[in-house]
C-alpha cells in the first residue's frame, strides 16, 4: 500500500522547483559589467565579459527549459563540493523521482562534433576564417564532479550500504552535458553508443529526462515528493558556499596597478566625473577618456586647458569637448588638498 501511496504522490507531483537557483555567474557578470562602466576599453576585461555572459545566458536557457516541463523534480543550480583537496562546481543537479542529473552547461559559439573515440572538435568562423580545434572533454569533465559527489556519498554511509549501493552508483546519478547555443549544430552520429544520450541541446533535455523515466524498470523505487524534496536539501546541506566580492577580485585582476597610484582620490574624482558627464551626454565612456587616458592625465595632473592640449594626451575632439571641465575637477581637487 505504502508504494502505492508514493507512485501516486510522485504522479501528482509535476512542478519544476529550484531549491537554489543563484548563480555565481550573474554576480561575476554584475561586477564585470561595473567594471566596464568605470573602467572602460580594457579589452582583457571585455573578453572575460563577454565570456561570462554567454555562460550565464547558457544557465538560463537551462532553467527556462526545466520550468517548461511537467515531470516533477528538484533543481539545485550552481552548487559547489568539496572534498579533501577535490573540489566540484556542478551547473545543475535535478533531482526526479528515480534519476539524479548532473548538467555541465556549455554554451559555445560554432559547432561541436564528437568522434568515434570521444573527443570533442568544436569548429567555428573568426574573420571569415573556419577554425577547427579539440577541447577537453566535458562529458569528463562532469564525470569528475560527480566522483567528488561519490566520495562525498562514500564518507556519509556504512561500510555495508556502500558495498550493496555502489555498482548502481552510477546508473541513478547521471552525467550530461548540454549544449544551449540554439545555433550549435551537435554531431554525434560517430560517437560511441555510451555517450550518445548524454550530450545534447538544451531544447532535448527534458525529452531526455522523461525517456528515462518512462523506460525504467518497473521494479525500481519510485521516491515521493517528500523523499524527494528530503534528497534535494541533502544535496543542498552538503555543498560549500564561497563568499567572494567579485567586483573586488576583478579590479585586482585587471587593474592591480590602481592601489600603486598616489593619487587614489583624484582617480575616483575623474572616474565619477566621466560616469556623470557620459550619462549626461549620452556618450559611451570611453568618449570622455580611456582608462588609459586616465592614467597619463593623473599623471600629468595639468593645470590649464592649454597643457592639456598641448600633452596631447587626448585627441583635439575629446580635449574640445570634455578639456575644460576636465581642469575643473583637477583643480577642485588641487584646492582641497
Amino acid at each position: 500500500m505504502n508504494l502505492i501511496n508514493n507512485i501516486i504522490d510522485s504522479l501528482r507531483f509535476k512542478d519544476t522547483i529550484f531549491l537554489k537557483e543563484t548563480s555565481d555567474l550573474q554576480a561575476k557578470y554584475e561586477a564585470l559589467k561595473k567594471l566596464n562602466e568605470e573602467f572602460p576599453n580594457n579589452e582583457e576585461l571585455l573578453s572575460e565579459l563577454y565570456i561570462v555572459k554567454k555562460g550565464l545566458d547558457g544557465e538560463n536557457e537551462i532553467a527556462y527549459q526545466l520550468k517548461k516541463s511537467h515531470i516533477g523534480m528538484y533543481v539545485l543550480r550552481d552548487v559547489k563540493y568539496q572534498y579533501g583537496d577535490l573540489s566540484a562546481q556542478i551547473d545543475y543537479i535535478i533531482i526526479t523521482s528515480l534519476y539524479f542529473y548532473y548538467i555541465e552547461c556549455k554554451n559555445l559559439v560554432g559547432n561541436i562534433t564528437v568522434t568515434e573515440k570521444g573527443d570533442f572538435i568544436r569548429e567555428f568562423t573568426v574573420n571569415g576564417k573556419k577554425i577547427k580545434k579539440g577541447m577537453y572533454s566535458p562529458l569528463r569533465q562532469a564525470e569528475a564532479q560527480r566522483e567528488v559527489i561519490r566520495k562525498i556519498w562514500e564518507s556519509n554511509i556504512s561500510t555495508l550500504t556502500r558495498a550493496l549501493a555502489s555498482s548502481k552508483f552510477e546508473h541513478y546519478r547521471r552525467v550530461l552535458v548540454v549544449a544551449a547555443n540554439h545555433d550549435t549544430i551537435l554531431n554525434t552520429n560517430k560517437a560511441p553508443k555510451e555517450m550518445k544520450y548524454k550530450i545534447l541541446r538544451s531544447d532535448a533535455l527534458v525529452r531526455q529526462i522523461e525517456y528515462d523515466l518512462n523506460h525504467r524498470d518497473n521494479s525500481e523505487y519510485m521516491e515521493n515528493q517528500k523523499e524527494m524534496l528530503a534528497t534535494a536539501q541533502s544535496y543542498l546541506n552538503l555543498s560549500v558556499k564561497y563568499n567572494i566580492n567579485y567586483y573586488d577580485y576583478y579590479k585586482n585582476k585587471y587593474y592591480n596597478n590602481i592601489n600603486n597610484i598616489k593619487d587614489d582620490t583624484l582617480k575616483i574624482k575623474l572616474i565619477n566625473f566621466r560616469k556623470k558627464r557620459s550619462n549626461e551626454m549620452g556618450l559611451p565612456a570611453y568618449y570622455v577618456f580611456t582608462n588609459d587616458e586616465l592614467d597619463k592625465i593623473i599623471a600629468l595632473k595639468p593645470k590649464t586647458f592649454e597643457e592639456l592640449k598641448n600633452s596631447k594626451i587626448l585627441p583635439a575632439i575629446k580635449v574640445k569637448t570634455h578639456g575644460e571641465a576636465i581642469i575643473e575637477e583637477i583643480n577642485k581637487y588641487r584646492g582641497n588638498l
